[in-house]
């Protein structure tokens, strides 16, 4: 067996190993793959140009919506990037790897870190997208954000190097927190959470106010606020008030079909929660577009009716293949929409209780709840030291996220020993360069819509 599948197999159940050996076996990995090699910005050589890019990642959308998609990319950098993970991993792909592999994420920039309530009630911040999650080399989700991290910062205004230092503050976060669960009983490390006293433990204490003011925000963020202000009573029942074009009513048809899907959606959910579900009854179904990237996709919100007024808004999204798929070694899957939930159960500290997955009208969806006291930080806005702290806070919440399927071990075993400050530098040249391709990529965009080859709306 290879050094590198040594590593991967080191904490196999059953077979307890001295942390020292594991550690090695990290320290192995870096005379492989050294610091400097990250630097590197390669392209993919086969690298389609942004207007193949757009017609390919724009094929089974809904085509009406085909131009607002465009449109929100057309925004600023940041926005084209959101939108454009797929054109992203094939450049990853061209470049160095490791040889450990997480969870990945898969879309791993600013704007995918969010707050949302747990069960009881607690406020954490974690990632909160997993629409191109698959296992794949950690630093890909790690380049993405430090990446992101440049591009939000130049269109919020901050200087160079002010975003470098939020850049370089992340890896080096990430890897202070990776040390630090590697320390850790392993129950402790599994069960950390992305709260408010993270942001003490990563230095990030400017960034206290924005977290507290988000948290608080997220807190009336709920089902019941959705429907006090987009339903309404016809005599008979609960209907959704839309608000076309986003936010429109469905056929029958749709409908029933929708219903239909739920039974099958129950089933994926633990006992327990099937339970709790069954409790409720469907008063409406209605069509509302989402996120940038996920623009033109369907997307059907479940009005349910619960114990009097009690109102819970449940989302069915379309799964589409992950945008990583053709660039890692993974099987296909048998269900999109299971291969997420099963990413986001995996990666994050807390999961939504009603999580699950379905088919509808032979296309896989993930159904979660709507409105599930869900804040953001809206990291464009940020000013220099709290685009910092973010990007401190950002890179600890991913290094739990990633503790969760690789031994955290190995990966502080790569980083063990001096030169730690390199591979910060390292990551934010990479994150520099690859932010001045992503402006040129948004130039072409730009371009492209300005001479009438495609077509945008502007919100």
């Amino acid at each position: 067996m290879g050094e590198r599948k040594r590593a991967q197999a080191a904490a196999a159940l059953g077979t307890w190993t001295e942390p020292d050996e594991v550690l090695a076996r990290g320290r192995a990995l870096r005379d492989e793959v050294s610091f400097a090699a990250h630097r590197e910005t390669h392209l993919a050589r086969d690298r389609p140009s942004v207007l193949e890019f757009m017609n390919i990642s724009n094929e089974g959308r809904l085509e009406h919506l085909v131009p607002l998609r465009i449109g929100r990319m057309l925004a600023n950098p940041f926005a084209f990037f959101r939108g454009s993970a797929g054109l992203m991993a094939g450049d990853l792909a061209a470049g160095v790897s490791s040889g450990l592999e997480a969870q990945l994420c898969g879309d791993a920039h600013a704007a995918n870190f969010g707050l949302y309530g747990t069960p009881e009630g607690q406020i954490v911040m974690d990632i909160n997208d997993f629409d191109e999650t698959l296992p794949g080399p950690w630093e890909w989700d790690l380049k993405r954000l430090v990446t992101s991290l440049v591009l939000a910062g130049r269109t919020g205004d901050v200087s160079e190097k002010g975003c470098r230092e939020a850049a370089e503050d992340a890896v080096s976060a990430y890897r202070s927190a990776i040390r630090h669960l590697a320390e850790i009983p392993f129950m402790d490390a599994w069960t950390a959470l992305g709260d408010e006293s993270v942001l003490s433990k990563v230095k990030a204490d400017d960034l206290l106010k924005d977290f507290s003011k988000a948290a608080e925000k997220s807190r009336k963020n709920t089902s019941a606020r959705f429907a006090a202000k987009w339903t309404a009573h016809d005599g008979e029942q609960w209907r959704f008030i839309t608000n076309p074009p986003t936010f429109t009513t469905v056929t029958d048809e749709t409908r029933d079909a929708v219903v239909g899907s739920l039974p099958s959606y129950v089933d994926t959910l633990r006992e327990s929660r099937r339970n709790l579900i069954m409790r409720y009854g469907v008063s409406d179904v209605a069509f509302r577009v989402v996120g940038t990237g996920s623009v033109g996709l369907r997307n059907y919100l479940i009005l349910l009716h619960g114990n009097g007024n009690e109102a819970l808004v449940l989302q069915a999204k379309e799964a589409r293949h992950s945008a990583l798929e053709p660039f890692l070694a993974a099987e296909p899957a048998k269900h999109e929409g299971k291969r997420i939930v099963h990413g986001a159960r995996l990666v994050q500290a807390e999961t939504d209780i009603l999580l699950g997955w379905t088919t509808i009208e032979d296309r896989p969806y993930i159904v979660r709840q709507f409105r599930n006291r869900k804040g953001e930080i809206d990291a464009t806005t940020l000013k220099r030291d709290d685009l910092d702290d973010y990007g401190r806070l950002a890179g600890a919440l991913l290094a739990r996220a990633h503790s969760r399927s690789v031994d955290p071990r190995l990966l502080a075993g790569y980083f063990q020993g001096t030169g730690g400050d390199d591979l910060d530098e390292a990551f934010a040249r990479y994150a520099f360069d690859y932010a001045d391709q992503t402006e040129a990529d948004h130039a072409e965009l730009v371009d492209l819509v300005k001479n009438g080859t495609l077509p945008a709306l502007i919100e």
